[in-house]
C-alpha cells in the first residue's frame, strides 16, 4: 500500500498493521518532513516507530537518515541501523525535529537559489553551473527537478511551519507556481529544464 506524505494516512496504515503484526514488529516511514514523534504518539506500540528518510535516487544515494523520537527503543533503532547497513546504506542517527539534518541544512542551498532567481540575479542554469563548478555534485535547479519540484516544495512549507515561519525559509513563489503549472520536473517531464 502507498501511504503518500500525510501524516494522517502513515497513521491509519501503522495502525491497521498493528491490528495484524505483534507489537515488536518495526513501523519505519519514509519520511522527508513529518513529524516521526506526531506519527508515533497515535500508533498502537508507539516505541516501535521510527524514521527511515531515504534520499533521491534512493537506488544510488547511499544515506539514510535514522530518525528516532523519545519513545523509540534502542532495539528498533538498532533494527532499522542494521537493515539500512544490510540494504548497503550508510545509517546516520538523528533526532526527530522539522526537516532532520539533511533537509533542515539543505533548504537554504534551494531557497536562497530561487530568491536569486526571483531577484532576477541569476538564471537557473547559471546557478547550477556555478555551484557545480564549486564542487556540488548538482546544482539546486537541477536537483529540485530529479526530486520533483512538488516534493521539495512540500519539504520547504513544511520546515517554514514547524520552525514557526521564520523568513529566511519562506518557500519561492517560484516554484509553488512550478507546482500549480504542474511542472514538476523529471516525472512531468518539465521543471526548471525540459525533459
Amino acid at each position: 500500500m502507498l501511504a503518500i506524505e500525510k501524516e494522517d494516512i502513515k497513521v491509519s496504515l501503522f495502525n491497521q498493521l498493528a491490528e495484524l503484526n505483534h507489537s515488536e514488529v518495526v513501523f519505519a516511514s519514509n519520511t522527508s518532513s513529518l513529524s516521526v514523534s506526531r506519527i508515533a504518539e497515535k500508533v498502537i506500540n508507539p516505541s516501535r516507530v521510527i524514521g527511515m528518510h531515504f534520499f533521491n535516487p534512493a537506488t544510488i544515494m547511499k544515506l539514510v537518515e535514522v530518525v528516532t523520537t523519545d519513545k523509540t527503543t534502542q532495539e528498533t533503532t538498532d533494527r532499522v541501523v542494521e537493515l539500512a547497513k544490510a540494504m548497503g546504506k550508510v545509517p546516520v542517527l538523528c533526532k526527530d525535529s522539522p526537516g532532520f539534518i539533511v533537509n533542515r541544512v539543505a533548504r537554504p542551498y534551494y531557497i536562497e537559489s530561487l530568491r536569486l532567481a526571483e531577484e532576477d540575479i541569476i538564471s537557473f542554469e547559471q546557478a547550477d553551473r556555478l555551484l557545480e563548478s564549486s564542487g556540488f555534485k548538482m546544482g539546486p535547479f537541477k536537483l529540485m527537478d530529479l526530486i520533483g519540484n512538488d516534493i521539495n516544495y512540500a519539504v520547504s512549507c513544511s520546515v517554514y511551519e514547524q520552525l514557526n515561519d521564520p523568513e529566511r525559509l519562506k518557500p519561492s513563489f517560484i516554484q509553488e507556481q512550478k507546482v500549480k503549472e504542474g511542472k514538476l520536473g523529471k516525472k512531468s517531464g518539465e521543471g526548471y529544464y525540459t525533459y
